[in-house]
């Protein structure tokens, strides 16, 4: 059933923890494939720090063993036979790991195994490191033993905590040392064959005719032969050590193609041509040393064999052992450093998927070291042959199912084409790899001990190769692959050569979408490590119920739904853990009674029947002790799952109540915002209302003012009109009555020319004769006034408008020219300046339907506008020099093609600046003194023009080049919009 876990959250100690884990300063990839960014070095490098491990003399130990016990011909041909089926197996290993960059537990993973199943081969391959690291440290042992005369027990510890700081930083450091020590162990390995070929001709028919301890003496036999066969197949294992430094090969490219195949076969498979080489220099080696007089016992230890070699080179005993006993020890560093390091991944494989724990790589270094340290003290050297025979069964086994994967499975498409090694994909058990292992080892190893005859036992080793080899394919076949892949790997779809890196929720580092994987207990993406040390998913993210687990498909094939699901699958899990601690069990006791007891000539027949007895009725009890320790397994870890998944619901209702919480406190959060934005709304609107109020009570003033000064004018205009009017209509008939007088007057000094002195006298007094040429000019200049009064209130009439309608249309000029009337005084020439010029350029008009009383006091603005700023302009300067640079004001007015009004107004003051400019039009602002300006004129004049008369208002202006306002207004109004406007600002009519 999908899991429904509430996604967790990442306490700050786990977090830290796995960040922890996650650096790759130490830890060198040790649990998950090597990136890109981690892959500097060339093929070159690589292959040569795979190949330095390699030097490890407990080949030239095995050779000398093996001639000693079988003779030269079982030995050659069981070298000859065995390293070309170890190369044949090396090659779709090595091929794999590079192209995937993962090491020999990754690739098992998916290849067949499973993620816990891989774990069993993590321990084999984790024993053949600590085996041969405590071969070699014992051949190391013996040569300072020799030189120097350490104890051993002593010269085991220094060769073992030597390793620790020289593997302490991985790969980074063994790459130099290995590229260091080449050249000098190449050398010392070589030399000793040329000289003794040269100096001792019939050593190689020695060797030839080497008979050693073999019944067969230099002869071929067949059992002989396949028990050789048997302790070389242990070696078969080496390939992992390969492996662990092949996956930092580049990628492969067009440009490296050939590079990187030859890397791939030379530092992979390529390993057991030089491997076997030194076989064959062992077993010929221990010959010479032999015929130099060595015993037999210690003519398998490589000091004595090198020591034979050297004596040939250099003429000088003590020369040659200190030279052999230098060989030995770079020999024994070069390849217990790969020891060491391949080891340590193997044991944090192991660990980490038991424990879903990982203490760190350098601590299952350390871990690796005691154990060989302890293999070491115990004489493992000494029981080589059957230590190593036992062991290369399951190694076989393992590589054997590995290798048909690989090589028959794939092709076919019986498994991926792809290795998918993340546990978050992949089941816990494959029975095409891990059953085929299985069972190939079972039967190898009862073929081993005598079950099956002495050509079983003699082949076992070929058994485990050919079962396994051949299982694989048809477990694969039956099952149909479907116990490869638990889920699908979203991120596999996208093909990208350079892939954004995807940050991991739980450790927050970075990698790429090869080592990351997505888990819905955290509903997002962790990295490969991340996840193998999750312990309480319980693999949620694979367990659906379309595809049960391997458990639970058994427990049904098995008991056929007779029982309860739980009873069913305890059952399974009882008599799997039995077997398995039985099996361990069994193995050791037969372990200890075959190679301690069956093998010795110190019990007779009677005797060894009746240790068998004993060690058959002690192994019946301890199985009694195997099936307590299996039921208590079971129960404990059922309670623990049934405590672990009570824990989690606790846990996912505790974090549900927390969720409900957090999602109470947000909704209250947003709450308290939304108010407070509301709050904040409300408040700027209100600001806002009380500015427009403002703006609208000086607006209205200012209105208020201009309509009152409209009233005046229009007032006196009509006061002044009547008696004005009497008087121009009364000149007229006064100028007659005059005129009628003065004939009358002229016509009585014409009849009557002699005329009384009185009259004489005063005519004098009041110059008559002046009266009569100056009255007709007094009365025409009369006429003249009262005509100029007449025009006046003709003017403020237009300028107030008040006797017409509020929208009519009206000629734009007649409203222009009344305007500049009114400011007439302002214009006239001062005793500071000259005459202001106007300069009409008047264009042909249509009447235009507006508001004219309002655009008049728009053009009234603007001209007084004009006439402060040269008012302004002019301060400091003389007279001449505002005479030779006059002020001018321009006004133009043009009909524009869409049937719209154009005046502008410019005056060639001193302009104003960008700042200024963009302000203009805001309310309240001016540039005059406090008591000459309120700031409204403009922006009450934008209003008029832009928001009553639909029309634009700009303004023009450089500093230095004057200003000009542009009006652009319609010739006839929308009325209706007008009326439906609401702006705030409207000017009411």
């Amino acid at each position: 059933m999908k899991s429904t876990i509430i996604p967790s959250k990442i306490v700050k100690e786990r977090r830290d923890y796995n960040a922890w884990v996650a650096n790759e300063t130490l830890e060198d990839y040790s649990l998950r494939y090597a990136p890109k960014s981690f892959r500097r070095w060339s093929e070159a490098t690589v292959a040569n720090t795979a190949l330095g491990g390699i030097s490890f003399l407990a080949l030239e130990a095995i050779g000398g063993s093996l001639v000693i016990g079988y003779g030269f011909a079982n030995t050659f041909w069981a070298i000859v036979i065995v390293s070309a089926l170890i190369f044949a197996a090396g090659v779709p290993i090595a091929y794999y790991a590079a192209k995937y960059n993962i090491d020999i537990d990754l690739l098992t993973r998916g290849a067949g195994f499973g993620y816990i199943g891989s774990t069993i081969t993590s321990l084999v391959y984790a024993s053949f490191t600590f085996i041969f690291f405590a071969l070699e440290a014992a051949i190391m042992a013996q040569a300072l033993k020799l030189y120097f005369g350490l104890p051993l027990s002593l010269g085991y510890l220094f060769c073992s905590l030597i390793i620790i700081p020289l593997v302490f930083y991985g790969v980074t450091l063994i790459n130099k040392l290995q590229l260091w020590t080449q050249p000098i162990w190449l050398s010392l390995m070589i030399a000793p064959y040329i000289f003794v070929g040269y100096k001792e001709p019939d050593c190689w028919s020695n060797w030839l005719n080497f008979g050693g301890n073999s019944p067969s003496g230099a002869s071929f036999d067949p059992l002989l032969f396949g028990a050789a066969a048997t302790v070389i197949f242990s070696l078969i294992a080496q390939l992992g050590e390969q492996v662990d430094y092949l996956r930092f090969l580049p990628d492969k490219q067009e440009n490296n193609r050939l590079r990187w195949w030859g890397a791939v076969i030379a530092a992979g498979p390529g390993w057991i041509i030089v491997g076997a080489a030194k076989l064959l220099g062992g077993a010929f080696l221990t010959s010479l040393a032999i015929a130099h007089g060595t015993s037999l016992i210690q003519a398998k230890e490589p000091i004595q064999m090198y020591l034979a070699g050297f004596a040939d080179v250099f003429g000088n005993p003590k020369i040659t052992l200190a030279v052999a006993v230098l060989f030995v020890i770079i020999s024994q560093i070069k390849i217990n450093v790969t020891n060491a390091y391949a080891g340590s991944l193997a044991w944090s494989n192991f660990f980490s998927r038991l424990t879903h724990s990982h203490p760190g790589r350098v601590v299952w270094l350390i871990f690796n070291i005691a154990i060989a340290l302890l293999l070491m003290e115990l004489g493992v050297f000494d029981t080589l042959e059957a230590v190593l025979g036992l062991y290369s069964h399951v190694a076989i086994a393992w590589v054997g199912a590995l290798v048909a994967d690989l090589a028959i499975n794939k092709p076919l498409k019986l498994s991926p084409s792809y290795i998918e090694f993340k546990r978050a994909y992949l089941y816990n058990f494959n029975p095409v790899g891990f059953g085929s292992m299985a069972i190939a080892s079972l039967i190898s190893i009862l073929a081993f001990i005598g079950t099956f005859g002495d050509y079983a036992q003699a082949y076992s080793s070929f058994l485990a190769l050919g079962i396994a080899f051949t299982l694989s394919p048809l477990i694969a076949w039956l099952t149909q692959g479907k116990y490869y892949i638990a889920r699908e790997n979203p991120l596999r779809q996208t093909v990208n050569l350079n892939p954004p890196l995807i940050t991991c929720y739980v450790c927050e580092q970075s990698y790429e979408p090869d080592d990351s994987a997505y888990c819905p207990v955290y509903d997002s993406y962790i990295c490969s490590l991340c996840c193998s040390l999750e312990a309480k998913c319980h693999d949620s993210c694979k367990t659906t119920e379309e595809q049960p687990s391997l458990i639970q498909t058994l427990a049904s094939v098995l008991f056929q739904n007779k029982l309860s699901p739980q009873l069913s699958i305890r059952i399974i899990r009882f008599t799997a853990s039995f077997l398995l601690l039985a099996g361990i069990v069994g193995a050791t006791v037969g372990f200890v009674f075959y190679f301690g007891i069956g093998e010795s000539s110190q019990f007779s027949a009677l005797a060894t029947a009746m240790l068998l007895k004993i060690f058959s009725v002690l192994y019946v009890l301890l199985l009694v002790f195997c099936a307590m320790g299996a039921w208590w397994f079971v129960l404990s870890e059922e309670s623990r799952v049934l405590a672990e998944e009570e824990l989690e619901k606790q846990n996912d209702q505790l974090q549900g109540e927390i969720q409900e919480r957090q999602r109470a406190q947000t909704a209250l959060q947003g709450l308290t915002h939304e108010l407070e934005m509301r709050v904040e709304q409300r408040t700027a609107e209100l600001s806002e209302a009380l500015t427009n109020l403002k703006q609208t009570q000086s607006q209205l003033v200012q209105t208020e003012k201009m309509s009152s000064l409209g009233q005046l004018v229009a007032g006196v205009a009509h006061e002044i009109n009547n008696p004005v009017n009497f008087i121009h209509g009364n000149v007229t008939h006064a100028t007659g009555y005059i005129q009628d007088l003065l004939e009358l007057i002229q016509a009585y000094r014409t009849e009557f020319p002699h005329s009384p002195p009185i009259i004489e006298d005063l005519t004098e007094e009041i110059e008559l004769d002046f009266l009569l040429e100056d009255l007709p000019n007094l009365l025409t200049s009369m006429q003249v006034g009262t005509e100029r009064i007449r025009e006046i209130v003709l003017s403020l009439r237009v300028f107030s408008r008040l006797d017409e309608a509020e929208c009519k249309a009206v000629n734009l000029h007649e409203g222009i020219d009344s305007t500049l009337m009114i400011l007439g005084n302002r214009l006239k020439a001062t005793s500071e300046r000259p005459q202001i010029e106007i300069v009409r350029d008047y264009g042909a008009l249509p009447l235009v339907e507006c508001y004219a009383g309002q655009l008049n006091q728009v053009f009234m603005n603007l001209f007084a506008n004009a006439i402060d700023a040269f008012e302004e302009y002019n301060k400091g300067r003389s007279y001449p020099e505002i005479a030779n640079n006059p002020n001018r004001m321009t006004i133009q007015t043009r009909l524009l093609e869409d049937n719209k009004v154009l005046i502008a107004i410019a005056d060639n003051g001193t302009g104003i600046s960008q700042d200024v400019r963009t302000k203009v039009f805001e309310p309240f602002f001016t540039t005059k003194g406090v008591e000459r300006g309120t700031g409204l004129g403009l922006s009450i004049s934008y209003q008029i023009v832009v928001e009553k008369h639909q029309g634009t208002f700009r303004c023009v202006s450089s500093p230095g080049e004057g200003t000009t306002f542009i009006i652009e207004i319609p010739t006839s109004l929308d009325l209706k919009g007008e009326e439906n406007s609401n702006s705030p600002n409207k000017i009411p009519c």
